[in-house]
């Protein structure tokens, strides 16, 4: 399966026709390329508060609040270019109102016969607490998609191993991750949880990111961080994880996910942190003791 991962360069679209105009140039651009999935960094929606004047996309909490006015045009935008692609896309995220005074980081994953699912971040970061508008998911999903079944873990979701091990024991072998970080630390952390989340899985893992600088949004406002394809560090793939990752002006990672290789290389592998995992389960390690030094 060819599953392309996008490194998206954040514009300033005027209106929301420039927005879908970039949308389907990418994915047509994805599919002409092979891909079967596509993937969108997470905050895409955020872009769309370009569409609005000064004293709103350079306030957060105003910027969301405008955005709710575009999710019907947002949904049926990525439901149509997922049905003219015949493509799976996954639209990023869309920071979705509630309806309790806070928004909840959505990904909207769409099939190639227009119809979609969706999967909300589920741990925040100190910058999305900080907002005091933004609250965590509550579900955790997969999703089958062309025989094979997926997950996503929104950017920070990425970093913590337990939901991510509750996605593999549902049979997700692919993990998707819409991600946007704004140093290079950050962009270290997402691709460290990545290459963690591939090891102990023995999952594939596709990140997209958010690129280049957005002065006038205060969530967009730095980018950094590649696009990237990830593999189990093991016998048939690269020693450093790396299936395909842009670089400089490169817009999309793309590389085939061999998912009969990946199943077959479970009964030889150098090490097997998928099957070894409920070795951490013994009772005897469930509390560390603390024990001091003795004289022999």
């Amino acid at each position: 399966m060819r599953v392309a991962a996008c490194k998206y360069r954040v514009g300033q679209p005027g209106d929301f026709d420039a927005f879908a105009r970039t949308q389907r140039d990418l994915l047509r651009a994805a599919a002409s390329r092979g891909a079967r999935i596509a993937v969108l960094p997470e905050y895409l929606s955020l872009e769309l508060a370009a569409n609005f004047p000064a004293d709103v996309h350079g306030d957060l909490v105003a910027s969301l609040a405008a955005i709710q006015a575009l999710r019907a045009p947002w949904l049926a935008l990525f439901s149509a270019l997922a049905r003219e692609t015949g493509m799976h896309v996954v639209a990023g995220t869309f920071l979705l109102a509630q309806g309790n005074g806070r928004c909840r980081n959505r990904c909207d994953v769409f099939a190639p016969d227009g119809t979609h699912l969706w999967q909300d971040k589920l741990q925040l970061t100190g910058f999305e607490k900080a907002t005091g508008v933004i609250e965590g998911g509550d579900a955790l999903k997969v999703t089958e998609i062309e025989g094979i079944r997926a997950g996503a873990a929104i950017c920070y979701d990425s970093e913590f191993p337990l939901p991510v091990r509750a996605q593999y024991e549902a049979g997700a072998r692919l993990l998707l991750v819409p991600s946007c970080t704004d140093t290079d630390a950050g962009a270290t952390r997402v691709q460290v949880g990545c290459l963690a989340r591939a090891l102990e899985n023995r999952m594939f893992v596709a990140r997209a990111v958010t690129a280049g600088q957005a002065p006038w949004s205060p969530a967009l406002d730095d980018n950094t961080g590649e696009a990237t394809l990830y593999a189990p560090m093991d016998a048939g793939f690269p020693a450093d994880g790396i299936l395909a990752r842009t670089r400089d002006d490169d817009v999309w990672a793309i590389a085939d996910l061999d998912f009969g290789l990946l199943e077959g290389t479970r009964g030889r592998a150098q090490v097997a942190n998928d099957r070894d995992w409920s070795g951490q389960n013994m009772p005897a390690l469930a509390r560390a003791r603390v024990e001091g030094f003795k004289s022999y």
